[in-house]
């Protein structure tokens, strides 16, 4: 019985010690869960006025053209944001499971993973990869999104790749966070055959040396906006799923730790009464 109570005294501590540092992770996601929305808002105004930007110049010219607006051969880019690490219940199988759907039915797909773990997820089963150099999500700042967003530009079109797609984790609420996929490229929908115009100034714009060039130097800097937001967006999706994974271990903790004091406590108890049991048979006797 002595033993067993040892034994019961040494989980309790173990569970408590647990606790502490689940109830830590706990509040550190917390903590730096709202700086992360903040990026991807601030983010917001960027995109909003490049993406006007672009639409203004693909419907200021019937004749305009962009390799960027056209569809091109059947090869796919797939750009996946995930995370570094786990501990974060099921932010980052959630997302390949969301990808490998997205994936399955289609020939010719390469990968650009961001993210350890989305790194050692397509290296593992054989996916072309692009490139690994943004194998740690934190460390990518917005002169890497720029470098990315370069790269895949200089991918797309003629025998590169005909579809550009990213794949992250939307943050919803505190509780909801959903794997997404947007089209990159082609821009496509930028061209419309209903806009008319308002009769301001901007109709009137000249872009030097042309539409066309302009509009081939905008877009990498859209797309590294995208990226840099999306990040931001993974960052904070994979936080609040990570304060919730830790609120539920630091709950299943204290639910344990109150078990096994009741058992402690218990058998202590049992173990008194047997020795006052034994010392009055022995006086008895």
């Amino acid at each position: 019985m002595a033993g067993s109570m040892k034994a019961v005294k040494l989980r309790i501590k173990s569970v408590q010690s647990t606790m502490q540092i689940t109830k830590a992770m706990q509040l550190v996601a917390a903590s730096k869960l709202r700086k992360a929305k903040e990026k991807a808002d601030n983010s917001k105004p960027y995109l909003e006025t490049m993406l006007a930007t672009l639409t203004d110049i693909a419907n200021g010219n019937n004749d305009f053209r962009s390799i960027y607006t056209k569809s091109g051969n059947d090869r796919w880019l797939y750009v996946v944001i995930a995370g570094d690490r786990g501990l974060a219940g099921g932010y980052n199988s959630n997302l390949f499971k969301f990808v490998e759907a997205e994936i399955k039915d289609k020939n010719n797909v390469t990968v650009l993973p961001i993210g350890k773990k989305s790194v050692e997820f397509f290296k593992h089963r054989n996916v072309p990869i692009l490139t690994e150099e943004y194998a740690e999500v934190a460390k990518v700042n917005i002169s890497d999104c720029f470098q990315v967003a370069k790269l895949i530009c200089g991918s797309y079109g003629g025998d590169g790749f005909g579809h550009v797609f990213l794949c992250y984790t939307n943050f919803v609420s505190m509780l909801s966070q959903v794997p997404t996929s947007s089209s990159l490229l082609p821009l496509s929908d930028l061209k419309s055959e209903n806009v008319e115009s308002d009769g301001k100034a901007k109709d009137l714009i000249l872009y030097e040396p042309d539409s066309e060039t302009v509009f081939n130097e905008i877009v990498p800097e859209y797309l590294a906006g995208i990226l840099y937001s999306s990040i931001n967006i993974s960052y904070a999706s994979e936080l609040a799923a990570r304060r919730t994974a830790m609120e539920a271990a630091t709950d299943n903790a204290e639910e344990m730790i109150d078990s096994l004091s009741l058992y402690y406590n218990r058998a202590r108890q049992a173990s008194i009464t047997q020795e006052i049991t034994e010392i009055v048979a022995g006086a008895e006797s």
